[in-house]
């Protein structure tokens, strides 16, 4: 089996996990007949084939699942060597490929870039925002370095390290501006609208609204936080964003924005990277600098009047 390549395996791990010659050729940055050679001169040089073809949807064949088990493993042993490296003292150099679920990413990874490139002006930021389940799966599968989700995400496998809390803040149509701030129980009474489902932080709501009593048709959903309080702003319902989310996502709707009775809602904001990774250190380091200079604070933070009664 002399001949296998670091790139045959590369190819051949994304054509596994994107199940499509076009999607892992794109992703590879080559093109679909090229991937397709390479992967019929995997098969040659193991002499038995990998691919179920003929279908419209890649399918492996029983070596070619455990072939991309056994090549995830050493792509990940491969690339923590190159983490090895950066573990030295000094400025981050490289690769750091970073994780953000939607719900915090459009208003913390700006400012999240923007330190760790002034501080490591060498370094390569690679951001990706998905959700939380595909997120704690890339980080497994060693595609990302480290993630900031919401806490906890009790993965054994994972280290947390909480960064800050934040409050959920409650949405509603400007006319209701001044009104009697609902309790939990007195949202159940509204139309609450949510995320679909996947997003942890629809989770989150919902935990907070217990909405067993809810009918289905007082809960509608949305694709984003930004098409929720546009639909508030329509007069459609209310809706729960994190504190984080006002400034920009109020800035163009026609909605007022209000804390929410004690007990509030809140979640946690934190960082999780592999137990196991060689970047470990260097990733408290960056946990503590986040810590002391909270990239939210390059977005302006909460208007002053963004909030009734403020």
């Amino acid at each position: 089996m002399n001949g296998i390549t670091m790139k045959h395996l590369r190819y051949f791990e994304a054509l596994s996990r994107h199940g499509h010659f076009g999607r892992a050729a794109e992703a590879c940055g080559i093109s679909q007949p090229a991937l397709s050679v390479q992967m019929k001169e995997l098969e040659s040089l193991l002499g038995a084939p990998l691919i179920e073809r003929g279908t419209r949807r890649v399918r492996l064949s029983g070596l070619g699942e455990a072939l991309a088990e056994r090549a995830r493993e050493i792509l990940r042993s491969v690339d923590e060597l190159g983490d090895l490296v950066r573990t030295s003292p000094g400025a981050l150099t490289g690769r750091l490929r970073i994780g953000v679920i939607p719900t915090i990413a459009p208003y913390f990874l700006p400012g999240l870039i923007k330190l760790l490139g002034a501080r490591n002006p060498e370094l390569d930021i690679r951001p990706r925002e998905t959700i939380t389940r595909r997120l704690i799966s890339d980080l497994g599968e060693g595609r990302l370095d480290f993630g900031v989700v919401a806490l906890p995400v009790s993965e054994a496998a994972l280290h947390e390290e909480a960064l800050f809390d934040e409050e959920f803040m409650l949405v509603r149509p400007a006319s209701d501006a001044g009104k009697p701030v609902p309790s939990s129980d007195g949202l159940r009474e509204m139309r609450l609208l949510l995320l679909e489902e996947g997003h942890c932080f629809r989770d989150q709501a919902l935990a907070f609204c217990n909405p067993s009593t809810m009918a289905a048709r007082d809960l509608m959903e949305g694709s984003s936080l930004s098409t929720l309080v546009q639909m508030v702003g329509a007069g459609i319902g209310v809706t729960l964003i994190p504190e984080m989310a006002v400034p920009t996502e109020t800035r163009s709707a026609d909605v007022s924005v209000v804390h929410l009775t004690a007990p509030r809602p809140r979640r946690t904001v934190g960082m999780i990277w592999r137990r196991s990774s060689p970047l470990a250190p260097r990733l408290s380091e960056i946990a503590q600098m986040l810590r002391g200079a909270d990239p939210r604070r390059s977005r302006g933070g909460l208007r002053s009047g963004a909030i009734d009664g403020r």
